[in-house]
């Protein structure tokens, strides 16, 4: 069985495309140091698998711990999701940032070129484009400068990988530029876990439909959308996952030096309105929330062109956006019965 190791495996999308990767035939095998994750999703992963994912806990910046892992696997491949996640946060604290997340990459990159691993999925972000001057986004839409320290550090990242592959290193990478991801496993047995305030929509909804904070601020309704707020392309985590799984199968086939970056996204958007919708079609509750003024740093609004991804990984995503609420719903529900 072919393994793979995900950095930051026992995270939101890793734990997630752990169990993707058993269901496509692969051995998975974590590295996490449980900065921004919690050590029952293992658990979680064992019952929804049947089988104890192999978990090294430490951070991937650690290069001994990473010789030790290549040294004792023969690994296939890497998806490297590992790095600080919080666009607010990293606006506070830039260095933390880009020490973290460009360091580790390099980290991965040497002990891959030590160990002769070949095969690389990187996990890049949306917010590469900015505000886009036209939609839907295609993979060739120009990157603009970053809003936050977090987007500029995927921005490096993919110049980093973009002059490792020109300097002919045996490398075959592709980045995934996600767009939202929301959703969880459909078994409710894992899902997206923020620690604190959520930063991200979706948490927000469910945990104001479970009572845990008496209200949900939308931020705007005046942009130039149909209802005023702002557009995302919310896309489900396990299609999410199944994209890093065909992406891993795809360099497989490839020769090195390669490097190619894809949209993962729906290929449509759908407004902050809309996600509470959906909400409260699915749950059953109205969700009591405000109009509150825009917020600084937003983009209006931003969708995938999917046509790249979806011709040449012959990927599409399976599920809805009423799928992905009807998940996190139940996530939410199940949380609330057995609290981490």
């Amino acid at each position: 069985m072919e393994k793979i190791l995900i950095t930051g495996g026992a995270g939101y999308i890793g734990s997630h495309t752990a169990v993707a990767l058993v269901d496509a035939g692969y051995q998975p095998i974590i590295v996490d140091d449980f900065s921004n994750a919690e050590k029952s999703v293992l658990d979680g992963l064992q019952k929804i698998t049947g089988q104890s994912i192999p978990c090294y806990e430490g951070d991937c910046n650690d290069k001994r711990l990473m010789e030790r892992i290549f040294s004792e696997n023969e690994l296939t491949g890497v998806i490297h999701f590992a790095a600080y996640k919080a666009v607010g946060e990293s606006t506070e604290h830039p260095l933390n940032y880009y020490r973290n997340n460009i360091f580790s990459l390099l980290v991965v990159l040497e002990i891959m070129e030590i160990y002769g691993v070949e095969n690389l999925v990187f996990s890049s972000s949306c917010t590469v484009y900015g505000q886009p001057d036209t939609l839907p986004v295609k993979e060739s839409t120009p990157r603009k400068d970053a809003e936050s320290p977090y987007g500029n550090t995927k921005k490096i990242c993919e110049d980093i990988l973009t002059d490792h592959v020109k300097s002919k290193a045996r490398l075959s990478a592709i980045a995934l530029r996600y767009f939202n991801p929301i959703g969880a496993h459909p078994s409710g047995l894992i899902g997206e876990l923020p620690t604190g305030v959520p930063s991200n929509l979706v948490p927000f909804v469910t945990q104001t439909g479970a009572g845990i904070r008496n209200e949900l601020t939308v931020f705007g309704d005046d942009y130039d959308t149909p209802d005023g707020s702002c557009v995302r392309d919310y896309i489900h985590v396990m299609d999410l996952a199944e994209a890093h799984v065909k992406s891993i199968s795809y360099l497989k086939n490839k020769t090195a030096p390669l490097y190619d970056l894809f949209n993962v996204g729906t290929g449509k958007g759908n407004t902050v309105l809309e996600v509470i919708r959906a909400f409260e079609k699915v749950s059953g509750k109205d969700l009591n929330y405000k109009i509150g003024p825009r917020r600084p740093g937003d983009v209006e609004k931003v969708w995938a062109d999917t046509e790249k991804i979806n011709r040449e990984l012959n990927w599409q995503p399976k599920y809805t956006l009423e799928d992905s609420l009807r998940d996190s719903w139940n996530w939410q529900l199940a949380l609330s019965k057995n609290p981490a």
